[in-house]
């Protein structure tokens, strides 16, 4: 028997997939060894297929085969001694000994290709030192790197080497010898072909693999990014656990106009049982502002009456509650794909598996793409995602009650998306078996929502409408002159410098730093103004005075007085004496302030709903500013205390639990116009209490201006205020005992000994 008898022979592919066919199912028993000296998006797939293939069963190499050191040849030489005849009988006996799994048909088809290439290095005029040194090299790889795929030689299922980098002579020897023996070879050349040419000229040894526009390797074409993206893949899977049977197929069925495809019967918008067609569109602006609402109500009308299900969202989704966010279990994470993995489990609804399947999908669908985008980090997105579930927990009743195939709810949001985390849900509930519709009248309002899905038609008209028409009692539609009015109104107030009554509801305020002979001349100003304000986004920076004045100029008392009352204005709330509000003064919203505060955040709509909330007849947004600036003082620890010895409490407690005077003040308040003051004089020597100075600090971010007057320049905020956050202006001599002329003072609030009927009569809680 000839040598060559037993050893496989090399073919050429006729497609690429012939690599992967097994022995049986190949046009002739051989195998195959090529060259891949470009690139083509197929090529790209192979290599991918075929390195999955060589992991599984085969060996990857990158870069070279590490030489045998000490150790190895140490062992070697243990096991096998150092005899060595070249032929193949003796190969045969040896490979037997060093490596016991190969069967009696592997071992022949090895020794007989060993045999072949040591006896041409022979031929070449290698010295017998030389060829056995070369023996012992490839005795020592076929134990180190080949030992897992001797055994697998001349299977069904081929076995696969891949070797990405320029192979040297020996190494090509080696792998040669284990192509012949029954193994398919691709060598990934980055570079090219001319190495390997100077080793096998005639290419006999292998074949070059040629396409039609194939292109040089990518730079970023390696086995390691292979292997990365078959990482991110196999989390990905991970992530996901059983994917759905349905994907969805968004906007590609509608026709563009909006309203026709949302009211679209699901089951007539497409026939392949692989997909539900669901709609996500954008309508900005209306058509026509005298039948707009009229023509909302009857788009409602008609899709209850063709019995889909509605969740209709008014000007912003509410955030979740404390109650809902605690329902949601989570654990510390560490990485992104382990947070959405874990919070995942939160998505049950085993009323239908496939429909779980499909809101597990988008939910991590949704979170990996928005982990893609600039200043995410996993704090930020595990908020989010938490988000995603509470909202998903509390529409989902309403969207997919007894749902099944091809069933599509319908989720209307009116308004533009006031922040992110809306947008995002918006997004991922597109991702589900429902119609998302987001209705943009006014387009003057902002609105955060962008998406590739995303679909989106403009009308020519703005209007200002708040709620979606639900019932005969939401329909209102204005006449030609309302709308004409608006329209005028825009014209004149927006970005004019001139504003209407109460035009804007939020407002920031930012302290001036002044002279002290300027602040006579701010104090009478309209904010408008003044230095430093602006509109942006509908929120007013208001700049205000938050000072304190030690000393009396040139010791002149009488123009002292003369100047303060100057300052004493019709929304002007002055205090003469310290301290103005006790700490033993009564304040019923002590026993309750506990409860209004959780994990350093204000429980607002607690507050709101409390029998003793003293504010809720306020004009809403006037609740929400003194709320917002509530939060605020607190946040920013202006207060000694805050967050330390539970001084957050006693501001609680305070803020609501304001004079009704100053109250009014609050009210009448626009951001735009005269804001109104609160002056504290004090000629004494008894400094404010904690109460005052959360007071000033409070009508402070409120938007006051607020005075000190402090005649003795002695202390008397500094005690409980954080850093200097008030400027102090030293105008003169300090004078002392002197008394306070009648400017509207109001009395100090003090302990009062409670009446024998209210301690009989007290009220419960």
């Amino acid at each position: 028997m000839k040598v060559t008898d037993v050893m496989f022979e090399h073919m050429k592919m006729q497609q690429l997939e012939d690599c992967f066919l097994n022995l049986a199912s190949r046009q002739q028993r051989g195998v195959y060894f090529y060259r891949i000296n470009g690139y083509t998006p197929q090529v790209g797939q192979f290599i991918q297929k075929y390195y999955e293939a060589a992991r599984k069963a085969g060996v990857v190499i990158e870069g070279k085969i590490p030489n045998p050191d000490e150790k190895n040849l140490s062992y070697y030489n243990e096991v096998m001694g150092m005899d060595f005849q070249l032929h193949p009988g003796f190969l045969s006996s040896s490979l037997k000994k060093w490596l016991p799994r190969m069967n009696d048909q592997q071992r022949e088809n090895v020794a007989a290709s060993l045999f072949d290439s040591l006896n041409s290095l022979q031929k070449a005029g290698k010295n017998s030192n030389m060829v056995k040194n070369a023996y012992i090299k490839f005795m020592c790889w076929l134990y180190y790197k080949f030992e897992r795929i001797v055994n697998l030689l001349g299977r069904e299922d081929v076995p696969k080497i891949l070797y990405e980098g320029n192979i040297s002579n020996y190494e090509l020897m080696l792998v040669s010898i284990l192509s012949k023996a029954g193994c398919d070879v691709i060598l990934l050349q980055y570079h090219g072909d001319a190495g390997y040419r100077k080793l096998d000229p005639d290419c006999a040894l292998s074949d070059e693999l040629k396409l039609a526009d194939m292109t040089e390797f990518p730079k970023s074409f390696s086995l390691q990014a292979i292997r990365e993206k078959l990482r991110k893949e196999a989390d990905s899977e991970r992530l996901y656990g059983k994917k759905p049977g349905v994907n969805n197929c968004t906007n590609a069925w509608i026709s563009g106009d909006v309203w026709s495809d949302v009211k679209k019967p699901p089951a007539a918008r497409g026939t392949d049982s692989n997909f539900f067609y669901n709609c996500f569109a954008k309508v900005n602006g209306v058509e026509d502002k005298l039948s707009y609402v009229n023509d909302l109500y009857q788009f409602y009308l008609e899709m209850k009456e063709a019995g889909r299900r509605l969740v209709v969202v008014d000007a912003g989704i509410p955030v979740p509650t404390m109650e809902e966010i605690a329902a949601i279990h989570r654990k510390p994470y560490d990485k992104i794909e382990q947070m959405i993995m874990g919070l995942s489990s939160n998505i049950q609804y085993t009323a239908n598996i496939e429909l779980q399947r499909i809101m597990v999908k988008g939910f991590v669908d949704t979170l990996l793409a928005e982990a893609e985008t600039p200043d995410n980090n996993l704090n930020k997105l595990t908020n989010k995602a938490v988000y995603l579930l509470c909202w998903l927990r509390r529409y989902q009743q309403g969207l997919f009650s007894n749902w099944k195939l091809p069933d599509i709810g319908c989720f209307i949001y009116m308004g533009g998306c006031k922040q992110e985390n809306e947008a995002l849900f918006l997004i991922f509930l597109a991702k589900l078996p429902v119609d998302v519709l987001v209705l943009h009248p006014d387009r003057n309002v902002a609105c955060y929502l962008k998406d590739r899905m995303l679909y989106e038609t403009n009308a020519p008209e703005s209007l200002d409408i708040r709620r979606f028409p639900q019932d005969n009692a939401d329909v209102q539609i204005g006449t030609a002159a309302y709308h004409a009015q608006r329209e005028l109104d825009t014209l004149m107030y927006q970005d004019s410098g001139i504003y209407r009554n109460q035009q804007f509801q939020k407002a920031n305020s930012v302290t001036l730093q002044t002279m002290y002979e300027e602040i006579p001349i701010l104090w009478k100003e309209e904010l408008k103004y003044r230095p430093s304000f602006s509109t942006i986004n509908d929120i007013v920076n208001v700049p205000v005075i938050f000072a304190k004045i030690s000393g009396v100029k040139d010791a002149n008392v009488s123009k002292y007085w003369a100047m303060v009352k100057e300052l004493v204005t019709e929304d002007t709330y002055v205090v003469g004496h310290a301290p103005f509000i006790e700490s033993t003064a009564p304040n019923p919203m002590k026993t309750y302030a506990a409860a209004f505060f959780k994990n350093g955040r204000l429980l607002k709509d607690k507050i709101k709903n409390h029998a003793q909330y003293p504010y809720g007849y306020l004009r809403e947004e006037v609740q929400e500013h003194m709320l917002d600036k509530l939060q605020l003082l607190i946040e920013r620890k202006l207060i000694r205390g805050i967050s330390e010895n539970g001084t957050e409490y006693t501001v609680i407690a305070t803020v609501l639990n304001l004079p009704k005077d100053l109250v009014r003040l609050v009210q009448k308040f626009d951001f735009t116009k005269m804001n109104p003051k609160l002056i504290f004089i004090n000629t004494g020597e008894q400094a404010i209490s904690l109460e005052d100075s959360i007071l000033a600090a409070y009508m402070n971010l409120v938007g006051f201006d607020v005075l000190f007057f402090v005649p003795t320049g002695y202390q008397n905020i500094e005690k409980y205020f954080y850093n200097r956050t008030i400027e102090e202006h030293q105008v003169g001599e300090y004078v002392y005992d002197l008394q306070v002329p009648t400017f509207n003072v109001r009395r100090k609030q003090t302990a009062k000994r409670p009446k024998w009927r209210d301690i009989i009569f007290k009220r419960g809680t």
